[in-house]
C-alpha cells in the first residue's frame, strides 16, 4: 500500500490531525508519565483503603482498652490483672509457675 492510498483512509485522516494527535499524545503523557498519573492514583487509593482498614482495627482497640481500663478502676480487679498478668504478689505470699510441656 503506498502513502497516496493510505492518505485516502478515513482511519488514517482522522489519526493523522494535529489535534488527534495531540490529544493522543497528552492521554498518554497524562496515564503513563505524568507525576499525577492514572496508576499513581490507584496506588494512592489502595493505600488509603489500607489506611482506613487499620483505623477501624485500631479503633476497635482502643474501645477494648478502654473498657478494660474502665474495669481496673476497681481495686479488686486491678489486684487480680496485676497478679495474672505480671506475677505479682503480697510479700508473704510465694508464687509458684506450673509450665506444661507440649508433646508433639
Amino acid at each position: 500500500m503506498k502513502l497516496k492510498e493510505l492518505r485516502k483512509k478515513a482511519w488514517f485522516r482522522f489519526f493523522s490531525n494535529k489535534y488527534v494527535l495531540l490529544s493522543l499524545i497528552f492521554a498518554g503523557w497524562m496515564i503513563f508519565l505524568d507525576s499525577n498519573s492514572w496508576f499513581i492514583h490507584h496506588e494512592l487509593n489502595e493505600e488509603i483503603n489500607e489506611l482506613q482498614d487499620n483505623k477501624k482495627y485500631y479503633q476497635k482497640e482502643i474501645s477494648k482498652d478502654k473498657a478494660i481500663i474502665k474495669q481496673l478502676k476497681d481495686s479488686v480487679e486491678l489486684e487480680k490483672f496485676a497478679r495474672q498478668k505480671y506475677y505479682m504478689k503480697r510479700p508473704e505470699e510465694d508464687i509458684y509457675i506450673i509450665e506444661y510441656d507440649s508433646i508433639d
